[in-house]
């Protein structure tokens, strides 16, 4: 086991796409066909997974993906990034 406090410096981000159906939103024509990409442990692992899947999309102008922090919505008092001690 590790001496880091549980969730110590993991960063979490999801990153899912799908088709819109306007533009203008971020409204899933079908839920049920959301593409969950993955859990990644940083942000520039879950961008680089963010645009591999939209570049297999690109022929798709309805079609987006995002990425979430989930490390934020873990830690919503400070609205930070956890900090390593």
């Amino acid at each position: 086991m590790s001496d880091e406090p549980r969730g110590a410096g993991q960063l979490l981000h999801l990153v899912f796409g799908g088709v819109l159906t306007d533009l203008k939103s971020a409204t899933f024509a079908d839920l049920g066909a959301l593409d969950i990409v993955g859990i990644f442990p940083s942000y520039a692992s879950a961008y680089d997974a963010w645009k591999a899947a939209a570049q297999r999309t690109v022929d798709s102008a309805q079609t987006r993906y995002f990425i979430v922090h989930i490390h934020r919505l873990l830690d919503p008092e400070s609205g930070k990034e956890i900090e390593r001690e």
